[in-house]
This record gives structure tokens, C-alpha cells and sequence, in this order.
């Protein structure tokens, strides 16, 4: 036989046994079964890419996108991540933020007092930092940087920019090397930081705008001596446990003036945007001092049930306005 009609005869006999398989699989297998392997293969089909300065894996879905769990987002691109890559090395964070022309992106609009918030935590919530790097003339943010602890960390750049007007968030992973000794979060709704007792009191419910009140108290006192910091009397920082989902928070209340004073009570309003766990980061300001309390709550139900649109109905009114260790 020559070898053309060999090759002919070998496809159909490919042909007929897929045919046979995908009969017997449709007859085993449940269609929602196969309808969801099939979302989930088109999801992975858009959802990889490789940041080749910090070896992490981003995630570029819509939801990511929003969540600052993207590298990139509307034109906009964390590039040039570089940081010690073992713990007790002394170095720079350094990161540049690209446009939608490729080019560094030097104009950046004031956000919390800010042009650019640089978030970095610890997949597991522990060792959270949120920090003002300095940006170069070259578009490039820098700061000195030494890593406490081993793992893998996600580094947020939070920021306007001017063109855009618009906030943005990107992320990207940093993998740090040494004895890693992960330490999962439990849900807290009281701590202890730098002798003052944070608790948290509120629901929060997964599709709905729910109101989260920390208060404040030293020695069982109330501590009435809040300082603004970053443009209110408390900035709170939301991550989901598990990818680190990045959450934007607002304060209620208007913006203080400079030597206003406040306490015990600072309120946000936040949405948590699937149910599961959150970890709060409150940074607060007392005596020139920047203290950051961390928390975790878990979801309560979600906004289809009547307590998430009570919740939601309650807080359609309210006027907004708009963790970590170290602090710049």
C-alpha cells in the first residue's frame, strides 16, 4: 500500500475512535461536568502570564484586573520589579509603571496624600507593609528595603495617573528565600499593637456596601487623640485571605484639617466582593506615630439575602470621602 493511502486510512481510523470516545465519555460523564471543564480551560487560556523580572505568575481576567491582582490593567503595566532576594540582604524595592505607550509614566495625581502606595504582604497576611517609595526622573519608584521573613509576597503599587485620572491597582509576586514558616490568619476582631486594643465591629457581606467601625482604646480608655494620616483619621488596607484579592476602602467623614483630632471611633465603608475571609490592616496615627492593627473577618452572607440588601439600603445615603509595620 503506498504511503498516502496509509496515512489516509490511519486518520480515519483516528477519526472513528475520538468519535467512539466522545460518545462514551457524553454517556459517563454529567454535561454540567464537561460545560465546566470547559469554562475552566478557556479561563486558563486567559489568565497566565509571566512577569519575567519577579518569575510570578499574574492573573489578567476582567475580576482580576479590578481586584489589583493583574500585572496590567487599561494600558498600564508594573514593570522592572527587583527586590533582595533572600531575608537580612539590604537593597531597594524599585518598580517602574508603564502607560499605553510603553513609556515610564512620571505624572501621577495625589491620592491619600500620595502619588503611588506600595503595599507588600506575605501570601499567608503576616508581614504587611505599606510604604511611600520616592519616584526618579526616570519614572522609577525606589525604596530601601529588607526583607523580616521568608515566602512568597505580593507587591501592590496603588496610584492615579494623571492621563488616566482614574485610580489603579497592579500586583506582581516576589519570591524570598530562607526558612519559610507559614502562619495562616484567624479570624480576629480584637488586637493589641503597640500597647493600644483595636476591635472591629460590623458585618461584612459578600455584594453589598457594609459600614466596619474599629475603635480605638489605650489602658481600657478611649483614645481621643487621633491624628490625620493620609487624609483621614485611619487608612484601611482589605485583602481577600487566599490570592490576597486587593480591596478599596473609604473612609467616612470629611477630610481632617492639619492639628484636628478625633477618636475613639474610625468608620469605613467596604465591600467585600465574594464571601470568605478578609484581613484589615487599620493604620492609625497617634503623637507623630503610625501604628498598624491587623484583623480578619469572615463574610456574613451575601447581598441576595435580606441582611445584605438592609445593609445595602442603610448606607446608600452616607457621604465617603475619597497595616502594616513600616511606614514612609
Amino acid at each position: 500500500m503506498r504511503a498516502p493511502a496509509r496515512l489516509g486510512l490511519y486518520g480515519l481510523l483516528l477519526v472513528s475512535v475520538f468519535a467512539v470516545a466522545f460518545v462514551t465519555a457524553g454517556a459517563v460523564i454529567p454535561e454540567q461536568t464537561v460545560q465546566s471543564w470547559t469554562e475552566e480551560t478557556e479561563q486558563t487560556d486567559h489568565a497566565g502570564e509571566q512577569d519575567m523580572g519577579t518569575g510570578g505568575h499574574e492573573t489578567h481576567t476582567d475580576d482580576a484586573s479590578s481586584l489589583g491582582l493583574g500585572v496590567a490593567q487599561d494600558g498600564y503595566r508594573l514593570t522592572g520589579v527587583t527586590a533582595p532576594a533572600e531575608t537580612g540582604t539590604d537593597g531597594d524595592l524599585s518598580l517602574i509603571v508603564t502607560g499605553p505607550a510603553g513609556d515610564p509614566v512620571t505624572d501621577f495625581e495625589l491620592e491619600h496624600e500620595r502619588e503611588l502606595h506600595l503595599i507588600a504582604v506575605r501570601t499567608d497576611g503576616q508581614h504587611f507593609h505599606h510604604v511611600h517609595p520616592e519616584m526618579n526622573a526616570d519614572g522609577t519608584w525606589s525604596i530601601p528595603w529588607q526583607w523580616d521573613a521568608a515566602g512568597s509576597y505580593r507587591v501592590f503599587a496603588d496610584f492615579v495617573p494623571a492621563e488616566a485620572g482614574e485610580g489603579i491597582t497592579l500586583s506582581t509576586s516576589v519570591q524570598v528565600a530562607g526558612n519559610y514558616a507559614p502562619a495562616p490568619a484567624e479570624p480576629a476582631t480584637t488586637t493589641t499593637v503597640d500597647g493600644y486594643e483595636v476591635s472591629v465591629t460590623g458585618d461584612l457581606v459578600a455584594g453589598a456596601s457594609t459600614r466596619l467601625t474599629m475603635a480605638i482604646t489605650r489602658d481600657g480608655q478611649p483614645v481621643t487623640e487621633l491624628e490625620p494620616y493620609l487624609g483621614a483619621f485611619g487608612h484601611l488596607v482589605a485583602l481577600r485571605a487566599g490570592d490576597l484579592a486587593y480591596l478599596h476602602v473609604h473612609p467616612h467623614g470629611e477630610e481632617p484639617q492639619p492639628g484636628q483630632t478625633s477618636g475613639p471611633e474610625i468608620v469605613f465603608e467596604a465591600t467585600a466582593p465574594t464571601p470568605g475571609r478578609y484581613l484589615l490592616y487599620l493604620d492609625f496615627q497617634v503623637e507623630g506615630q503610625v501604628h498598624t492593627a491587623p484583623l480578619v473577618l469572615d463574610t456574613t452572607g451575601d447581598a441576595g439575602t435580606d441582611h445584605g440588601e438592609a445593609e445595602e439600603s442603610d448606607h446608600t445615603d452616607e457621604h465617603e470621602e475619597g497595616g502594616g509595620h513600616d511606614h514612609d
